[in-house]
């Protein structure tokens, strides 16, 4: 899944000159999921039309987990808001199995769309909490007119490993934790071919984070699902993600291999976000 939309060339990460790949490009053959190309969103405030995000181009890959780090305001919650369909962009492609959702009419970009699933960051917010933790994730199956519910809600559960006896109960009665899994399990109910992850360990602690992280890693080898994962932490990064793709002010700066960009960052707002986690 490479971001690039702007970076400058010294930070672009080049493919090999035989490949034909775009820098930081999933392996050749590897089916896409999501392509936004030249994803450019704007907001009014009082002091005029405000670039949130300029010119991105993403390829998230069939099966692939990917980070997209940087700091607070960078646009990365934009991206996923907007390949979501929550927000509009006004130029640029979202490309989702080759058709341009932004281009379709209404009823079809919504059918097209449960392919992809958003999670939030706050489970407390995100979970209504007077619902029961099955009717919850059977939700997106009752919006989308989905059948066989009972056992797709079952599977999911099982999946993302949340104990049977929680199944029944409320919302409001299960930790940070437990919500959180309640979320992804939701989110995985139709089978998506992409989970955008918004910040979804920040409201957890340093251990939930990490088995949190594993799990969605997991799920995504198995079940074939790209993953794109937004977070501001860098070791979550390291430890799950192939790739890594870093915004600053609405732009990518950097992209490549994890290893790569987190070890010898070649752009110096990366260097700076990594010096400042040591």
């Amino acid at each position: 899944m490479p971001l690039s939309g702007g970076a400058p060339a010294r930070a672009r990460r080049a493919a090999s000159p035989h490949s034909g790949a775009p820098a930081g490009a999933p392996p050749p053959g590897a089916p896409n999921a999501d392509r936004p190309r030249g994803l450019t969103v704007g907001f009014r405030t009082a002091a005029g039309r405000v670039r949130a995000v300029c010119e991105v181009d993403l390829d998230v890959a069939a099966g692939e987990t990917v980070a997209l780090v940087g700091g607070s305001g960078a646009g990365k919650s934009t991206v996923a808001r907007a390949v979501a369909g929550l927000v509009a962009p006004e130029g640029g492609r979202i490309l989702l199995d080759g058709v341009d959702l932004p281009t379709l009419r209404r009823r079809e970009a919504r059918w097209r769309r449960r392919a992809l699933h958003l999670v939030f960051q706050d489970p407390y917010a995100a979970l209504p909490p007077t619902l029961r933790v099955a009717d919850v994730v059977a939700e997106p199956l009752v919006i989308h007119r989905i059948g066989g519910r009972e056992e797709r809600v079952a599977e999911a559960l099982a999946a993302v490993q949340l104990p049977g006896r929680l199944h029944r109960r409320y919302v409001h009665q299960l930790s940070g934790g437990e919500r959180q899994r309640v979320a992804l399990a939701r989110a995985l109910v139709t089978g998506p071919r992409l989970v955008l992850a918004d910040e979804p360990t920040a409201m957890l602690d340093a251990s939930l984070r990490r088995d949190l992280v594993d799990l969605l890693g997991a799920l995504a080898a198995q079940r074939g699902t790209a993953v794109l994962h937004i977070t501001h932490d860098l070791a979550l990064a390291a430890r799950s993600c192939a790739r890594t793709v870093v915004m600053r002010a609405g732009r990518v700066v950097e992209h490549g291999p994890t290893d790569d960009v987190l070890s010898a960052p070649q752009h110096e707002y990366t260097a700076a976000l990594v010096a400042a986690c040591r």
